[in-house]
C-alpha cells in the first residue's frame, strides 16, 4: 500500500486541460476525471447499501434482489469491476511509456492484486481472525483475483484473443451451470444451494462462506470466471477512450453499445436469469450495458461539455476509493461489536444505539434508517475530502 501526495491530481490536471480538443488527446492522459466521478459516484452508493441504520428498514431499491432479478444496488459492484477495467488502458500506458517493460507491469499487476486479497481477508477476519470461520472469498479478493486474470490478458493477448476469452468466460460458464449435474439435484438447477457454483464453494471452502447462507457464497469461485468477462468488456472500453476518435463519436459508441448491451441481457435472462449472486452471463451483458451508459454520461458532461462543478463531490470519493471502502467497514464492524446499555437496561450494539438515539426520534423507521446511511456518506465525504485537500491518495 501507498499513499502519493501529489501525482494523482497533477495526471487529473494534465488530463483535464488536454481534453478541451474535439479529438485524440484522450489518450494523452493517464486517468479521466469522467471516470473518477463514476467511480467516486460508484463507491458512494456502496457505503450507502451498506450502511443502514436498521436492516429491516431499508427501501427496496436499496437492498439486493432476493435471487433472480435486480435492483439498483446489484448494478454496484459489476460497477466497480468494470471501472477496474476501463483504467487498465490509462494506467498501463502510463507505465509503459515510462520505461517500464511488461514483464515488470506484470509483476506490479501481481503484487498489486495480491495486496488486494490481502486486505479482503484482512476485512473478512477482523478483529477475531478465527482462520477456522473466516470467510475466504469476499468483494476485494474478487476484486484482486480478477483484476491479476484480466490485466493479464491486456498485458500477453491481442484483442482478439481478448474477445475470445471473453466469450469462453460468458459461455462457457453458461453451459457449465446449465449442462453439469450436480450431486443431490440436477443439470440446469439455479437454486440457492442446488446450482453447480454453490456445490463447488460447498465441496472446496465449507465452513468458509458467507455467513449469511453457508451454504453458497456470491463471490464464489466458479462465479468468478464471468466476473472476469465483466472487468474485461471494462477494458475494451478503456481502449475505445483512448483512441484518436473525436469525442462525440465516443459518446455515441458508449451509449450504442450500453443500450444494445442492456437489450442483448434482458433477452438473455430468459434463458439464463439475471442473477447477482450467481454472477450470469445475463447479469455481465446487462450490467456492463448500464456501466457503459452511466460513463458515458458522465464523459459527456464532464470531458465532452466541461460540465465538472456537479463531479466533484464524487470525484473525492473516487480518489480515494479503496480506503473508503476498507475504512468504512472496519469502522461499521467497531460499531456493531461496540455494545451500551440502553435506559431500560438491555444492551444493544453502539451502531444500533446511534439510529435509534440520532435518527429514529425525529423520523419513521425506513426515513431513520436511510437518514444514518446517507449520514454516513456525508461523513466520510468530509474526511476524503480533508485527504484531498492536502493531496493524500492512498493506493495499493
Amino acid at each position: 500500500m501507498a499513499v502519493y501526495t501529489e501525482g494523482a491530481i497533477g495526471a487529473a490536471a494534465t488530463t483535464d486541460r488536454s481534453e478541451r480538443s474535439e479529438a485524440g488527446p484522450d489518450r494523452l492522459g493517464p486517468r479521466l476525471v469522467s471516470l473518477d466521478a463514476f467511480r467516486g459516484l460508484t463507491i458512494a452508493a456502496m457505503i450507502l447499501v451498506n450502511n443502514p441504520g436498521s436492516w429491516a428498514n431499508v427501501y427496496a431499491p436499496l437492498l439486493h434482489a432476493d435471487w433472480h432479478g435486480w435492483t439498483p444496488t446489484d448494478l454496484i459492484f459489476p460497477f466497480f469491476l468494470f471501472i477496474v477495467g476501463v483504467a487498465v488502458p490509462f494506467s498501463f500506458a502510463k507505465r509503459l511509456a515510462r520505461g517500464d517493460s511488461r514483464a515488470e507491469l506484470w509483476r506490479h499487476v501481481g503484487v498489486r492484486s495480491a495486496l488486494i486479497v490481502a486486505i479482503g481477508l484482512f476485512l473478512s477476519g477482523f478483529p477475531t481472525f478465527d482462520l477456522s470461520t473466516i470467510r475466504i472469498p469476499g468483494v476485494l479478493q474478487r476484486i484482486g483475483v480478477v483484476y491479476l486474470l484480466a490485466a493479464s490478458a491486456y498485458l500477453f493477448a491481442g484483442a482478439t484473443a481478448r474477445v475470445a476469452v471473453t466469450a469462453l468466460c460468458l459461455f462457457g460458464y453458461w453451459a457449465l451451470m446449465a449442462l453439469v449435474p450436480v450431486p443431490g439435484s440436477t443439470a440446469g438447477d439455479l437454486s440457492p444451494d442446488g446450482n453447480l457454483a454453490a456445490y463447488l464453494d460447498r465441496l472446496l471452502m465449507d465452513g468458509h462462506l458467507w455467513s449469511q447462507s453457508r451454504t453458497w457464497d456470491p463471490e464464489g469461485l466458479l462465479s468468478t470466471l464471468p466476473a472476469v468477462a465483466t472487468t474485461l468488456l471494462g477494458i475494451f472500453t478503456g481502449e475505445w477512450l483512448r483512441s484518436e476518435r473525436p469525442r462525440l463519436l465516443k459518446v455515441y459508441g458508449l451509449v450504442g453499445a450500453g443500450s444494445l448491451a442492456v437489450v442483448v441481457g434482458s433477452l438473455w435472462d430468459v434463458a439464463f436469469p439475471i442473477n447477482k449472486n450467481l454472477w450470469t452471463s445475463s447479469y455481465v451483458i446487462f450490467t456492463a450495458g448500464a456501466g457503459l451508459l452511466t460513463l458515458g454520461l458522465c464523459y459527456w458532461l464532464v470531458d465532452v461539455r466541461g460540465r465538472r462543478r456537479w463531479a466533484w463531490p464524487f470525484v473525492v470519493y473516487g480518489r480515494n476509493a479503496l480506503a473508503v471502502f476498507v475504512a468504512s467497514g472496519l469502522l461499521a464492524k467497531m460499531l456493531v461489536r461496540t455494545q451500551v446499555g440502553r435506559p431500560d437496561g438491555s444492551v444493544v450494539s453502539l451502531y444500533t444505539w446511534i439510529y435509534e438515539s440520532v435518527f429514529l426520534p425525529w423520523a419513521s423507521p425506513v426515513n431513520a434508517s436511510l437518514a444514518f446511511a446517507v449520514a454516513t456518506v456525508a461523513l466520510w465525504w468530509l474526511a476524503l475530502f480533508a485527504l484531498d485537500r492536502k493531496k493524500i491518495y492512498i493506493k495499493v
